[in-house]
């Protein structure tokens, strides 16, 4: 049995800055960026203090028209155990599009976009989820996204789809009250109603970040203060239940110490405020601030948190499935609740959705990443924004994945990998995008100066090939540094 409380998202950057932070219970850290035998001294000394480490994935893709790679279900697993986590959070989003699926390019957005609140986007996102749900060795929970548009024909609210995917599934909900008053801004969608139509029940835990409006759209960065509005949504949250644990998220522009902890304390307050709402008379669910998440070996729950396990996995009765158990039955026999499952009527029915939902968010990538037409019905506007996010973001990881580019490149790299990212989109991922555009600019002859071209030509074919070359590249990139960056300078 375990509780989480008030916890920070740990990134490397502010390492130090979470191990010296008083009151935080747990930290959830992003699952790609941590390889299982090298886990960082940081975490390791916060678990030996009793500090519980959750893993968060972000490139599963569960509400994609593909079923979710083994590979990465493998790997998130591995993640799990490296971490010791009761738990494991993923999103509902789409990641990647086209393949042998749709007969077209693969695509990559290198983002967690919005899938349609559909019947055939939710009965692929049941279906999926149990694929990841049998992969996975401890309970997952899924979290609602930020989104900056909207898919036309929708047939669900946020709060049935969530719901019914509950239901359906057994799955936990990780609820990011950022994200909530993100649509609110971007999509009209009203988050107080939004909460009341949440099963609160299956709230694993709740994520708070801050972000930034500009000419009325608003950007969830994870690099700005918690605004007010986004505070006092929790507070509503904390109002009609009791979250087990809520958690701060900062992925850049990180501020002082000092500033984190006013911000963790701000988010204690406004549970306190909504605790105190809630205890002068408005009702709540029974799942309390201590409440537990199973873990992986135990089938007993909080009180009042209402999913039970088996070995970890939620017991999921097929209402059609050989022999005809009732669904209360089979949560008797397993020591936890049953979740009924209302199947697509056959195989394939179950492929054609996929197909439906396949061809249709390529289409909406595709316009994304690589300049093709918006589809039908989808806002134009809102849909330049997000492409030009989603370029912006790619400039900005591929910085960081490669730093040595914009060292060689100065002021001219945003602009040069902007100019590439309109004619390339993503399909391999941000390491791969790194070489790809290195490469690009040394053909294009677009960097302005032989000696950077030959710098980047030397960083290329170090790490395009199987192994590396004879000189190491840390040193031939220095040399190279140094050569170019005084004469820009």
């Amino acid at each position: 049995m375990r509780r989480l409380g008030t916890g920070i998202g740990w990134r490397p950057e502010i390492a130090d800055a979470v191990e010296g932070m008083p009151g935080i219970d747990w930290v959830e850290v992003v699952a790609e960026n941590v390889c299982p035998g090298h886990v960082p001294e940081s975490l390791l000394r916060l678990r030996e203090r009793g500090v519980t480490v959750i893993p968060h994935g972000v490139s599963l893709g569960l509400g994609g028209a593909d079923r979710p790679d083994a590979g990465r279900l493998t790997a998130l697993a591995e993640r799990v155990e490296a971490l010791g986590a009761p738990l494991v959070t993923e999103h509902i989003a789409f990641v990647r599009a086209g393949g042998a699926l749709t007969a077209s390019p693969p695509l990559e957005a290198g983002h967690l976009l919005p899938v349609p609140r559909t019947r055939d986007a939710l009965d692929v996102l049941c279906e999926n989820v149990r694929i990841a749900q049998d992969a996975l060795p401890v309970p997952l929970a899924l979290e609602n996204i930020a989104a900056l548009f909207s898919w036309p024909g929708e047939e669900l609210t946020e709060g049935q789809f969530l719901s019914e995917l509950v239901e359906r599934t057994g799955v936990r909900l990780l609820i990011d009250v950022a994200n909530l008053h993100t649509n609110h801004v971007n999509r009209g969608e009203d988050p107080a109603e939004a909460l009341g139509a949440l099963p609160l029940e299956a709230i694993a835990y709740v994520h708070v970040a801050g972000g930034f409006e500009r000419d009325g759209v608003w950007h969830d960065s994870h690099a700005h203060p918690v605004p007010p509005p986004i505070l006092a949504l929790l507070t509503d949250l904390a109002s009609r239940t009791a979250p087990p644990g809520v958690l701060l998220e900062r992925d850049d522009n990180f501020p002082e110490p000092g500033e984190l902890e006013r911000e963790v304390s701000a988010i204690r307050d406004a549970v306190r405020e909504g605790r105190g709402r809630a205890a002068g008379g408005t009702a709540v669910a029974a799942t309390g601030i201590g409440s537990a998440i199973t873990n992986a070996t135990g089938g007993e729950n909080g009180a009042g948190a209402g999913i039970g396990t088996v070995t970890g996995r939620t017991a999921v009765a097929d209402d059609d499935a050989a022999g005809g158990g009732s669904p209360a039955a089979m949560g008797a026999a397993g020591g936890g609740v049953a979740v009924l499952v209302r199947p697509v009527a056959d195989v394939g029915a179950r492929e054609a959705a996929r197909e439906r939902l396949g061809v249709a968010q390529a289409a909406v990538l595709s316009a994304l990443v690589a300049g093709t037409p918006v589809p039908e019905g989808f806002d134009r506007v809102r849909m330049g924004v997000q492409a030009r996010a989603l370029a912006a973001k790619r400039a900005d990881v591929v910085a960081k994945v490669a730093p040595e580019l914009p060292v060689l490149l100065g002021t001219r790299y945003r602009p040069a990998f902007l100019e590439y990212a309109r004619e390339r989109p993503m399909s391999g991922g941000y390491r791969r995008d790194a070489l790809d555009f290195a490469h690009h600019v040394v053909r294009a002859g677009r960097s302005g100066d032989a000696e950077v071209r030959r710098a980047l030509r030397e960083w290329w074919l170090d790490r395009a090939g199987p192994a590396p070359r004879s000189q190491g590249p840390a040193v031939r990139m220095v040399r190279a540094a140094r050569r170019v960056l005084p004469r820009r300078v």
